[in-house]
């Protein structure tokens, strides 16, 4: 069993940063494959960002956003600048026991309770 906890989120203006973090309980945080996830009002919840031993990213947010993890701290982080309106969404973080990265909701054992990204114009 794994619990997360993002935070990191509020409000900023366009062309600003933000990092969020997600830190997770449990000693097996390295054997997890994390993600990064948003959902914007009335879309579905999309991926943005995961890490294995490799990283992959939306086409949307690739350039822009940068995820990592510590281990050592049992903490992934998403940096995330050059903020648009349209990156606005509930951000999650989720975790999969599997070892490669998945886009498909689903896919994903545990999940956050979510943390507020607000950009303005």
């Amino acid at each position: 069993q794994v619990q997360l906890v993002e935070s990191g989120g509020g409000l900023v203006q366009v062309g600003g940063s933000l990092r969020l973090s997600c830190a997770a309980s449990g000693h097996t945080f390295s054997s997890y494959t994390m993600g990064w996830f948003r959902q914007a009002p009335g879309k579905e919840r999309e991926f943005v960002a995961g890490i294995r031993l490799i990283t992959q990213y939306a086409t949307s947010v690739k350039g822009r956003f940068t995820i990592s993890r510590d281990n050592a701290k049992n903490t992934v982080y998403l940096q995330m600048n050059s903020l648009k309106p349209e990156d606005t969404a509930v951000y999650y973080c989720a975790a999969r026991l599997e070892d490669y990265i998945e886009y498909r909701v689903y896919q994903y054992d545990y999940w956050g309770q979510g943390t507020q990204v607000t950009v303005s114009s």
